[in-house]
This record gives structure tokens, sequence and C-alpha cells, in this order.
């Protein structure tokens, strides 16, 4: 059985039943966690902390979701031919679920929308229509059930708040966020040229233990959750947040490390991500690359954009599959004097 660390509420069992349901109603469960009971105690996987209750993190079972097709017998308006289109994968940011579909189901999307809000227990259903697109990196997404669109997603004790309807969360970069956390940037001034909501910025800070974190968010959306979350994390001392394009970006010094963390097209950006670090600094550089030869091309980029300052590679890795015959790539370099 598959195990995560996750935020717990510790409720009287006597409360239990009550306190569940109210945070179920006001979207505060993290809904990814089991429940756990003993004798005088019911641990309640939450999304943030609950005033009045004592939180804590701890290690849980995490649900095994059963396909809504075994457990909806409301969905009546869709025909047989097309009930093998209906999802049987979700992701919840939160009390939202996000769920596609193709455009065969669209005439049943909100009675679609209702059912899976009852049977996954969300508060709201969205739809990825088509992705993220654009140089802003902006989802494309239908509401099908409930109002709220602000979801709250806790990992590695980071809390990330966003709106799905406007800003991306990509889940599929989860172990490159924790392992920005697990660096050692004792000291070190960072700067996040690609920011979003506090991605890799807020591991940096609150695991990586860096002195200074400079993040740079061109999007204005992407740029109030930004603020909004190194509130919720307390770095506020540590994380400096600016509004506008990496490209204009002064250093009143240069930076120990640089976080480059896009896809699409980053290679243009490296100039300037070498301009900002100091002689011995490091670089890590996502993009994307044709599976075969991925190295190569980023060597070449690199390369490029270091001229005659060199550099020294120490470390490339796959974050996911993009697309067919696409992976998101990230390289780890230094950047010599």
């Amino acid at each position: 059985m598959r195990t995560a660390r996750v935020l717990l509420a510790k409720v009287p069992k006597a409360q239990a039943t009550e306190v569940i349901a109210r945070l179920h109603r006001e979207g505060r469960m993290d809904r990814s966690g089991r429940i756990i009971r003993d004798d005088r105690w019911v641990m309640v996987p939450v999304i943030a902390p609950v005033p009045g209750f004592e939180t804590e993190e701890g290690i849980v079972p995490m649900k095994e979701l059963r396909d809504p097709h075994q457990v909806i017998d409301a969905l009546t308006e869709v025909p047989d031919e097309l009930r093998h289109l209906l999802p049987r994968r979700w992701e919840f940011i939160g009390n939202i679920a996000l769920i596609r579909l193709p455009t065969a189901l669209d005439p049943y999307r909100e009675h679609i929308g209702q059912v899976y809000s009852s049977a996954l227990g969300a508060s709201t259903v969205v739809r990825d229509v088509s992705g993220i697109s654009g140089e802003l990196r902006t989802p494309d997404m239908e509401v099908l059930f409930g109002h709220d669109t602000i979801g709250e997603k806790l990992e590695n004790g980071i809390r990330y708040r966003l709106d799905v309807t406007k800003v991306m969360f990509s889940s599929g970069n989860i172990d490159e966020r924790e392992r920005m956390g697990h660096l050692d940037c004792t000291g070190e001034t960072v700067v996040d040229m690609f920011a979003g909501i506090g991605y890799f910025s807020l591991p940096l800070a609150v695991h990586g233990h860096a002195r200074r974190v400079i993040a740079c968010e061109k999007n204005p959306d992407s740029y109030h959750h930004l603020m909004e979350n190194i509130a919720l994390t307390d770095v506020t001392d540590i994380v400096e947040p600016v509004l506008g394009d990496n490209r204009d970006l002064m250093l009143d010094a240069p930076a120990d490390r640089v976080v480059m963390g896009y896809v699409c097209g980053t290679a243009r950006f490296l100039e300037k991500g070498v301009s900002l670090v100091r002689p011995g600094g490091m670089i890590h550089f996502h993009d994307t690359f044709h599976s075969l030869g991925a190295r190569e091309e980023a060597e070449e980029a690199i390369a490029q954009a270091c001229g005659v300052r060199g550099h020294h590679a120490i470390g490339s890795r796959v974050v996911k599959s993009y697309a067919p015959g696409v992976d998101h790539v990230v390289v780890d370099f230094i950047v010599p004097g």
C-alpha cells in the first residue's frame, strides 16, 4: 500500500463526525490520504492547519480511489456506447477534482460533473480542455460543477495555493520539486527565473535553507499566488517576489545558483541565466528535447550560451515524458569564471 507524509489534524474522537463533515464542506481535507483512528483520537489529513486543533505531519496510507464506473449508477444520461469514454483518472487540488473529457461527451458534461462530484466527494469538478499553452503557461479549463476554483496542494510540508482555472500545477514535476528541497543552499542567493506560484522557490527556502531567493514571475495570476504562498509558508524574509520578464532582472550582486524551471524554449533565456550567476555558480536548466539525443541537444544549447566562459555539466535527468518522443530534461551545470 502506498504511503505519504501529510499534514494531520488531531481531533478528539467524540468530535470527529461533526468536524470531518465541516472540513469536507469547507474543502480543507486532503482527500489523498486515509483517516487514522484510535481509541481517543482521529487523525484527519488536511491541506492546511485547522484553527482550534493541533496539527502535525505524519505518514498515512494513500487512498486507492475506486473506478467511478463501479459505484456510479446515476450516469443515466450517458449512452452505453459512450461510457467507455468516461474518465477513469483524475487529480485533486484541495477539494477540486480535475478530469479530462473527450468532445463526444460535451452534451453530458454538466451531468458528468455533478455525478463525479458526488462520487469523488469533490466540491468542484473542473475539466482540463486542452492543457496549457502560451508563454505564460495558461491552462484551458472549464468548470463542470461547483464554483470555488481556488485549491491548495500540500506537498513535502509546503502549501501551494492556486486558482486551477488560471494557473498550472504539474504533478509530474513532484520529484524535481522534492530534489530542489534536498539541495544544500545554506547561505546562498538563488534566482528562480520562472517562479510560477513558488514551485521551486519555496522548497529552496524551506528545506534548502537558501539565504535569499529572488523569485521572478511574468504571469500576473501566478505572481498573485506566489506572494500568497510566500506568506502562507512564512518565508517573506527569504523569498523576494519580482513581477516581470526575467530578461529585465537586475541584481545587486551575482547569484550563487540559478533555477530555469521552464520548458518549450528555455534555451533562449540561457544567456541571461549565465549572466546572473557568479563564477563557479550552478545553473539548473530545464527544457524539452527529443528523447533520443536529449543530452546532446541540451549540451549544445548550454555551450552556445556560455561561449568562451565554458561550462561543466555535472548531471542530467529526465523529469518526465512531455509528449511522444519528447522529454522534459534538466541539466545541472557549473559556469566557471
